[in-house]
């Protein structure tokens, strides 16, 4: 029993560390570098709200609620990674509002929820004819959520390293991570089936 939930809690962790699937890796790199470490709550439930989403949809897909095609998926997932370093390139330079909960959090949710309908299929084939589809989902959640806190960590600290060590503002570290990522996502665009069969 421990060890079937074990092996899919790692499922989910390695969804997300994937050398692959490094979609994932950059939205949740996206959602970190405007914080620094006090911001750590603020930064955690964005993350949360990106698993409720994620594992909403692979609900959705799972029990047959929501039918997607694929190659719009594929083509949404890059799209919401450059939506939201465009925005952290227009906000780069404001200070954080650490108490409200605004649109970020319902855009993140949003994301979350692309994102899971991107993984659903290959969950489908996971979960087989499992009779606790939900136990599966809920364990495969956890294992999501482990493995974005410690990205998020990773960023936070590397984005500390340079704030203290290198002196790096705040405002240019976000801003050339940003960039970083849209550079990265644009091929991903252009590449993606949606746009090069059409």
């Amino acid at each position: 029993m421990l060890d079937n939930f074990w092996f899919n809690v790692q499922y989910g962790m390695n969804h997300v560390l994937d050398i692959n699937g490094y979609d994932h890796v950059l939205f949740l790199m996206i959602l970190a570098v405007p914080y620094v470490f006090k911001g750590w709550k603020r930064v955690l439930l964005l993350v949360t709200m990106f698993t409720l989403g994620h594992t909403l949809s692979l609900i959705l897909a799972s029990y047959g609620i929501v039918k997607v095609n694929s190659k719009l998926v594929e083509f949404l997932i890059p799209i919401t990674i450059l939506v939201a370093a465009i925005y952290n390139l227009f906000t780069a330079s404001r200070k954080t509002q650490s108490n409200k909960v605004g649109v970020l959090f319902f855009t993140t949710l949003f994301f979350g929820l692309v994102h899971g309908l991107g993984f659903a299929r290959e969950f489908k084939m996971f979960a087989g004819q499992s009779e606790n589809k939900l136990e599966l989902l809920i364990e495969f959640a956890l294992g999501i959520e482990i493995a974005q806190i410690i990205i998020v960590f990773i960023v936070l600290f590397i984005g500390f390293l340079c704030q203290t060590v290198f002196r790096v503002s705040r405002r240019d570290w976000a801003l050339v991570c940003s960039s970083i990522v849209i550079g990265l996502v644009i091929p991903m665009i252009i590449g993606s089936d949606l746009l090069s069969h059409s």
